[in-house]
Order: structure tokens, then C-alpha cells, then sequence
């Protein structure tokens, strides 16, 4: 029998009180919209389903319907455990208000659950979340009050510390494909990226649970190249599909997100002379030849766009957490895809990749940092970001280059001459006694002897024996009001304080590898 049904038929496979892994990730990228709204659409005429738990990897959605944005309605959700939160303002705010119970656990964490659920082991075992918010001792991945099961646990082994994390049964995964034949068979080839999909679909079915997957074309029974499947038909149950399915929310399909194009390099718009290419710059100074690196979301990913202007990209290995090798990773909302990708592979086997240390460098985002080098990036007040696979990546590289303005909220900062001056300063000030969240912990970084650098438009710090020490100051930056002024605490200052390269500061290509 055909397994194609209607979106409408396919949601109401869902029952009351289910967990259901969605798959997807931000800006649209493989996510199942047209199922997910019938879900939505289901819930608001009828009621049901009601009580249901939600479990994702990636943030999914687009700050406004789409996505996650879809199940946020009073009674509809139980639970969240997401492992970034930043893309439905909605279900932050319920959380925040105490209405579903919520837990923000990391992006590869929660990919490893589905492997170690479809495998039908009792959890994961792993240091990752170590000295952070996930670990028990500082909140155990909980957001608010309403939460009150303990889902990670501290054990010991061998006389190391580890944390464990509870599994749990799946009874629905949502996934989302290219094609698919009428046994359920579901092929990839013009998606951007393989995320968790077949993980979540292996946790539903070993599970005794049901797998919708949401397809752009139909195809006929036996017409799919085998090499092509990624998800056999016999973990599908339903096949849902949807014509007019974009290939992510900025574009219906571009190849080279594919890899069935190459887009020339100097096809590639390199960044106006702005803070934000100072930052990637001096990020990028840090780079070593035939290094493996990860590019985090936000002001990280511009050291891919001065890589690929400094023809310095095909000296080392660039990756993203969604399973990309290669290529130029894409920015804002569809974070997580790239053009010309060298290699595509599940985002699991990526963590795995990550977990084992395979990283040489890492470059992530800088929202606050404290006096002991701690980072926060995943909550903000009633704003709940969620730490997406910051944590995962953070604690497994050699090394970390934090990049971030200096301030936040309404910052204007003006190159002009090889100097930078501040025209406007920003609201918010990153540098605070202690971060409201610990997404990474300095202690960690001792332990794995990492060396630890924050980068700025106007000032480098780096970590040392326990505190921030001022490194550089970038041309035209006055040490007391723009740097010491704008800060929480006073860091230690290095006797040898130098100003920062002069390359960064002009239009011209740096030149300097």
C-alpha cells in the first residue's frame, strides 16, 4: 500500500500527551512546514493534539509562524527540550511564564539521545555540559520553576566526572526530504544539509512509534537510486507531500547549497569594511594552515567570507555543526547550510566528530563575558536563545576564538583612516561581573587545557590563570573610556599591550598568510 496521504491525514496520526521529535533548523532549512501547520491548524479547530512533548536538536523556525512558533499555544505543549530556543519567541515567552515545562540541552546532545533511544540504551554518557548551566549542580538544563524532573545526572567513572542523560521513548518523529516512493523510501538530494533526520526516525520506529516525512516530489515504487535514500521505507510511515516546499525560507533552490553547482568564488560578495569584518579579521589572524575549524552562528561566520577573500579557504577545513565540510558557510537566519560544500554528512556523526576532539579551532559568538572568562550566549533575562550546539563545540576544540562587539544595543562604530572610533555606544555592556548564564565554563577549559581568546572591534583578551587579560587595543580606541570604562570589572591589563594589526582597518585585502 501507497504510503502518501494529506498533511491533514498525517496529523492526525499525533495523539494526546505523544513526544514528537521535529526535525528542521533555522530560516526553513529542512523543515516540514506544511505538516507542521497542519498540526497547528488540527490543534486550533479541535483541541488535540493536546499534552504533547517536543523534542529538537536545532532552533526551527523564523521569529515569527513558522517552526516551533507553530505548537505555541496554552495546552497544546507539555514539554520542550530544545537545544536552541531563539527562533519562537512564542514558546521563549511560555517558558519564561512558567506554562510548559522546559529544558535547553545541546544541539549535539539531543542528537545523541535520538542514536542512543533508536539503539534502546538507557542514556548518554558524555562531559559535555560539564560546569554549565546543564549540569546538575548549576540547574540541570532546566528553565524555569515548572520544571521539576531531573533529566542529567552527575556520575563518576574511573574517577572522572561525566554527565548522564536520561532517554526517554519517542512516539512520533516529523522529518523532512526531496522525494520519496510510495514504500516510504525518502531521498536528500536538493537539500542543504542531513541534520538529525534519520536519528529521529530510527528513535521513533525502534521505539514502537510512527515516522511522517514531508517530501517535495513523489516517486514511484522502486524508482529511487538506492545510494540516494536516507531514510529507508520501513521506518517511514507516512508521507506527506508538499509541492511547493522551498529548499530553505530565502530561496525555493540554490544548487550550490546542493552541491550541483560550484559558484565561483569571486561570485561571493566579500564584507563591506564594517566592526563586524574588524572582528572577523582579527578572528581569522588566528587561523592556521590545514587547520579543522567550526564557524559558530553570527558575527563567527564573516571569518568564512574574509577566508574566501584572503584566498585562504582552501587551506583549511571549514565545518558547521549540521554536518557541512567545506564551502562558504551562508549567513543570518539559514545558518547551517553552505555554497560549495566539499562533504555533507548526518549532523550526529558531525558531533561525534566534534566530541572526539576532532576540532583544531572553534570560532563562536560573544554575547557576555565575566571577570573569570566565563560566557554566556544562551539567556538573557526573559530572553531564552537556548545554547543551540555551542556547548558540544566550545568544550571539544583545541582552541576557542570567542568574536563579538565590544558592547551591544545601538553600538555605531566608524572605520575611517586605520582607525576606529566610537560614535555611538552600545546600551547593553557584555563584560559583567558574572554572565546570567554559563554556557562556557573557563574551568572546563583548564581542565582540557584550552587557550581561550575574545575578540572585538576595539580590544583582543586573552584567558590566563583564572582571569581576562587585555591583549591588543585597536588605533584611535582610548583604553579608559572605551575599553576599562565600558566594563564590569577591571581585567589585568598585559605589560606588553600593543595595538592591534594595522591591515584591519583599511579596505584593502589583508594579505597576511
Amino acid at each position: 500500500m501507497s504510503k502518501f496521504m494529506t498533511r491533514e491525514a498525517a496529523a492526525a496520526l499525533v495523539k494526546d500527551g505523544d513526544t514528537v521529535a521535529l526535525t528542521g533548523s533555522g530560516g526553513g532549512v529542512m523543515e516540514p512546514y506544511a505538516t507542521f501547520e497542519a498540526l497547528e491548524r488540527r490543534f486550533l479547530e479541535t483541541g488535540s493534539p493536546r499534552g504533547i512533548t517536543l523534542v529538537h536538536a536545532s532552533g526551527i523556525g523564523n521569529k515569527k509562524e513558522a517552526g516551533i512558533t507553530r505548537f505555541a499555544h496554552k495546552g497544546m505543549v507539555k514539554r520542550v527540550i530544545g537545544g536552541h530556543w531563539g527562533w519562537s519567541p512564542e514558546m521563549q515567552q511560555m517558558a519564561v511564564n512558567g506554562e510548559i515545562e522546559a529544558y535547553n540541552f545541546s544541539q549535539g546532545v539531543i542528537c545523541h539521545l535520538f542514536r542512543e533511544i533508536g539503539a534502546q540504551r538507557p542514556g548518554l554518557l558524555t562531559k559535555v555540559g560539564k560546569y554549565t548551566f546543564v549540569d546538575p549542580r548549576n540547574g540541570g538544563g532546566k528553565l524555569n520553576d515548572a520544571t521539576k524532573e531531573d533529566l542529567v545526572r552527575l556520575m563518576e567513572v574511573d574517577g572522572d566526572e561525566y554527565l548522564f542523560y536520561k532517554t526517554f521513548p519517542i512516539n512520533v518523529a516529523i522529518i523532512r526530504g526531496t522525494c520519496a516512493d510510495e514504500d516510504g523510501n525518502v531521498s536528500m538530494e536538493q537539500e542543504p544539509a542531513m541534520l538529525d533526520v534519520l536519528l529521529a526516525a530510527q528513535a521513533a520506529h525502534n521505539s514502537g512509534g510512527i515516522v511522517i516525512a514531508q517530501v517535495k516530489y513523489p516517486a514511484a515504487k522502486g524508482s529511487l537510486n538506492s545510494k540516494k535514500i536516507k531514510v529507508p521505507g520501513v521506518y517511514v510511515d507516512a508521507v506527506v507531500v508538499d509541492p511547493n516546499q522551498w529548499q530553505t525560507g530565502e530561496g525555493e533552490y540554490n544548487p550550490s547549497f546542493s552541491g550541483d553547482i560550484v559558484l565561483p568564488v569571486d561570485a561571493l560578495k566579500p564584507l563591506p569594511l564594517t566592526h563586524r569584518k574588524i572582528v572577523a579579521r582579527r578572528a581569522f589572524m588566528e587561523l592556521k594552515e590545514n587547520a579543522v575549524i567550526n564557524l559558530g552562528f553570527g558575527m563567527p561566520d564573516g571569518v568564512a567570507s574574509v577566508a574566501a577573500e584572503e584566498g585562504f579557504s582552501d587551506k583549511i577545513t571549514m565545518t558547521i555543526e549540521q554536518g557541512i565540510y567545506g564551502g562558504v558557510p551562508a549567513a543570518g537566519a539559514i545558518f547551517g547550510v553552505a555554497s560549495n560544500p566539499v562533504a555533507v554528512i548526518d549532523e550526529g556523526a558531525q558531533f561525534d566528530f566534534y566530541s572526539g576532539h576532532g576540532l583544531d579551532m572553534t570560532f563562536l559568538g560573544l554575547a557576555q563575558a565575566d571577570s573569570h572568562g566565563n560566557v554566556n550566549v544562551s539567556r538573557f533575562g526573559t530572553t531564552i536563545a537556548g545554547s543551540g550546539g555551542f556547548i558540544d563545540i566550545s568544550q571539544s576544540a583545541g582552541k576557542v576564538v570567542f568574536c563579538g562587539t565590544f558592547t551591544a544595543g545601538g553600538l555605531k562604530v566608524e572605520v575611517r583612516d586605520g582607525a576606529v572610533k566610537i560614535l555611538q555606544e552600545g546600551r547593553n555592556r557584555k563584560f559583567i561581573q558574572e554572565v546570567e548564564h554559563l554556557t562556557y565554563s573557563t574551568k572546563y577549559a583548564e581542565e582540557a587545557g584550552q587557550k581561550v581568546i575574545y575578540v572585538t572591534e576595539r580590544a583582543v583578551f586573552e584567558y590566563r590563570n583564572g582571569r581576562l587579560v587585555l591583549t591588543e587595543i585597536a588605533p584611535g580606541i582610548d583604553l579608559e573610556r572605551d575599553i576599562l570604562g565600558q566594563m564590569d570589572f577591571v581585567p589585568e591589563v598585559s605589560p606588553d599591550l600593543r595595538e592591534m594589526d594595522s591591515r584591519l582597518f583599511y579596505e584593502e585585502r589583508m594579505e597576511c598568510k
